[in-house]
């Protein structure tokens, strides 16, 4: 059993090791005007792959994005984004 337990180790620690840590950015949205636009400026970042999470923040016009670098870039977000009819740059 012992052999066994540390075989599956050997296995799976090096895909463990490998995996990329999540990084976030926060995007500017500037043209949300209705209490909607949030929703589709979300729905267009969690259909990019790697995105793990979205935050939109309407009243600050801002989007917080925590995503997978391995699968995604900020450029990869922010034209999501823009080809939802939102364009968006890195905040600052």
């Amino acid at each position: 059993m012992r052999k066994l337990l540390l075989a599956a180790l050997g296995i799976f620690l090096p895909v463990v090791v490998l995996a990329a840590t999540p990084r976030t950015v926060t995007l500017d949205v500037q043209q949300m005007t209705c209490e909607l636009c949030p929703i589709t400026v979300k729905k267009s970042l969690e259909k990019v792959p790697g995105v793990s999470a979205v935050a939109v923040d309407f009243k600050r016009k801002t989007t917080t994005v925590t995503y997978d670098a391995d699968r995604a870039s900020p450029s990869t977000l922010t034209r999501a984004t823009t080809n939802a009819g939102y364009p968006s740059a890195v905040h600052r």
